[in-house]
């Protein structure tokens, strides 16, 4: 072929393409066909020719087509990201994440490939992946985009935000930005420097700033509603999740957060029903399977959450969280078999982190439940130790932010501050250590007539955050000195905004119920904007409470549970607070302990509907017959007549707990 008749070929297969970018799919078809006439087998033109048959609804003819392709020219980047597009359209995501690796691993620079695949392993909740994919996709944006080129501007920033100067990557973005205002990829940059550094209000600004320049950047969008739903913004996440699912091109990881914002505003029958729809296109799909049977288990249809876990256990035998899931239901007991199967998977060099640390817990639970207790602990130990490092807790943190809360929020502060506050009593506190009894509380509660159950809302710790004024973890608190500047205004401002806030929570009783335990915190705030709410401290036996925590896998939180020492310790600084919110305001709590409602049910529960100002009623004894969604670990328990079985959990394995009675010290005797 001549010079001549090389350039006029490049230039069909560029007049092609572009066809395809202008949406015209019959002309760039002609195109082609005119091409491979003059030049059988041009793989650009058969690349050309498979992509309209996509557009036009033959997935089976253009599969077919690319892999005729790939089969003489399997270095072909953007032949490989068409298949994974394909792959997807026929909904099987993991050869459609394959063949968009395959693409990316021979054309780095191919930034819709990247963005596929986050959008993939954001369905697949593989988060450390797809910020990966976010990150470079960004990298090429900008590498396209930059006005200034590589040695500066945009680009510049990014080096350094790669180099995790995170300090400086802002600075020089948001330079960049006030003379580049309408460019998307700089603001997105923006947004990801937040998400860094967990500035979620800005994060949600900035996307929000991005779509209004690029409506129809429809992963930013998926992004957008993400952070909605973290900010506990959920019904505004599911407007964004609406406007995602009228677009033509089906994205997986849409459906995903949408069953998940269902879930979070308590609409657990149309999770499952989106949960379900999923499945039944997909089948084989673990993580879907788990979250299935987490909306399950909330319910109470334990018998079809059971079923859920194991299918995602047998798609994917390591599967940490669907081992720990069965085990996290307390009544389930894992058979001799099952046993094995976890104990094989820990043997297993190339298992990540976080499923081992999730197979410990499970099987240490399993080793409990047959009775070997010294090797249950080992498991206990060693995931709690694991888990410890990963969540960084420091136990001195926490003693010197109980010493700044007691003193700072002494009587003198309450008498100086007065009348104020919204006078709304519809809420009810249920506050304390977690595994404390708290979801039995909840659910007697819960039982009466005149009180919603809902949650550990996160409205109260979100007030915390925005009164401290830290945007990152290092910066200076002003919190809870803060609370001494507060006017009557803006403490009856700060209590209209939390029941606005955790009304999307609530039914249409006149209480409910607020069960976030690490409230307790946080007395002082809720008395100055809340001051008619009521307050109750669910106690239990230092031991058994802590042993019970140490044992406990949380979702997210609840960093100090993991190690016997800091457990300990952290009880004690909780024993420290209450006796000063006692002090500085008799009355405004009461205490109920956990082995006295277990000991005489009736007088106790008496005892708390006359502190929340509620007639007795009988189907408060009868809590388990109720029928509500349960959210925490003890969900399986409160759904049975009440039982002694638990108080003594902790005595088989009274040898090994030294450490925990040394830091526990007087809270022992103080129980005794």
């Amino acid at each position: 072929m001549s010079a001549t008749e090389t350039g006029s070929l490049v230039d069909a297969i560029k007049q092609a393409y572009m066809l395809l970018n202008q949406q015209r799919p019959d002309l760039a078809r002609a195109q082609a066909r005119e091409i491979l006439d003059s030049v059988p087998g041009e793989v650009n033109a058969q690349l050309v020719l498979a992509i309209c048959q996509r557009l036009r609804g033959d997935i089976t003819g253009a599969r077919s087509g690319l892999q005729e392709i790939l089969a003489r020219a399997a270095d072909f980047a953007s032949a490989w990201h068409e298949l994974g597009v394909c792959e997807a359209r026929r909904g099987d995501h993991p050869a459609a994440i394959a063949a968009l690796e395959r693409a990316v691993s021979l054309q780095p620079a191919l930034a819709e490939s990247w963005l596929a695949l986050a959008e993939y392993y954001t369905a697949r909740e593989q988060h450390e992946r797809a910020a990966h994919a976010r990150t470079q996709h960004l990298r090429y944006a900008i590498a396209g985009g930059d006005p200034v080129g590589a040695g500066g501007g945009l680009a510049s920033a990014f080096a350094l935000f790669e180099q995790g100067r995170i300090a400086q990557a802002e600075a020089a973005c948001r330079g960049y930005v006030y003379q580049h205002p309408t460019d998307v990829n700089a603001i997105r940059l923006l947004a990801e420097i937040g998400a860094k550094v967990g500035a979620l209000g800005d994060v949600e600004n900035l996307l929000a700033r991005c779509l209004a320049l690029a409506p129809d950047f429809h992963f930013a969008r998926l992004q957008y509603a993400g952070v909605l739903n973290r900010r506990e913004k959920s019904e505004a996440a599911l407007i964004e999740i609406e406007k995602l699912e009228s677009i033509p091109r089906p994205i997986p990881a849409v459906q995903v957060l949408k069953a998940a914002v269902l879930a979070k505003l308590g609409r657990y029958s149309e999770a499952i029903a989106v949960y379900d729809s999923m499945l039944a296109e997909q089948p084989r799909q673990p993580v879907l399977l788990v979250s299935r049977g987490h909306a399950q288990k909330t319910v109470g249809e334990q018998a079809a959450a059971i079923e859920s876990y194991r299918a995602a256990i047998a798609c994917e035998p390591h599967n940490g969280e669907a081992w720990w899931s069965l085990a996290n239901l307390k009544t389930y007991r894992f058979d001799v078999d099952e046993l094995a199967q976890m104990r094989a998977q820990l043997a297993r060099e190339d298992l990540d982190e976080e499923p081992r640390v999730q197979l410990l817990f499970a099987l240490a639970k399993g080793e409990e439940d047959a009775g070997d207790y010294a090797a249950s602990f080992v498991h206990y130990e060693q995931g709690n130790a694991r888990k410890a490092l990963a969540e960084g807790y420091s136990a001195d943190e926490t003693t010197r932010d109980t010493d700044r809360l007691i003193d700072t929020c002494t009587a003198e502060l309450f008498a100086a501050q007065g009348m104020g506050g919204c006078e709304d009593p519809a809420p009810i506190f249920i506050v304390g250590l977690p595994r404390a009894g708290s979801t039995l509380l909840e659910q007697i509660l819960a039982s009466h007539s005149q009180v919603d159950g809902t949650k550990e809302l996160p409205d109260i710790l979100a007030l915390v955050r925005r009164l401290s004024g830290q945007r990152k973890r290092e910066d200076v608190s002003r919190y809870p000195a803060v609370l001494a500047r507060l006017s009557a205004e803006e403490r009856a401002a700060l209590g209209a905004e939390y029941l606005a806030r955790t009304q999307v929570q609530r039914g249409s009783a006149p209480y409910f119920i607020d069960k976030m335990p690490n409230n307790f915190a946080h007395v002082a705030l809720i008395k100055l904007i809340l001051p008619n709410a009521k307050i109750i401290d669910a106690r239990r036996h230092p031991m058994a409470c802590c042993f019970s925590g140490f044992k406990q896998l949380f979702a997210v939180g609840q960093s100090f549970t993991y190690g016997l020492d800091n457990i300990g310790r952290y009880y004690r600084d909780y024993l420290r607070l209450m006796d000063h919110w006692h002090a500085v305001l008799p009355g405004a709590v009461l205490t109920v302990q956990y082995e006295e409602v277990v000991a005489d049910l009736e007088p106790q529960v008496r005892r708390i509907l006359d502190f929340c100002g509620l007639p007795f009623e009988p189907a408060c004894l009868e809590f388990h017959k109720t029928r509500r969604s349960v959210r925490t670990a003890s969900s399986e328990q409160v759904r049975q007549p009440i039982n002694r079985d638990g108080l003594a959990a902790w005595e088989p394995f009274s040898p090994y707990l030294g450490d925990l009675r040394s830091a526990l010290g007087d809270a022992l005797e103080r129980f005794a």
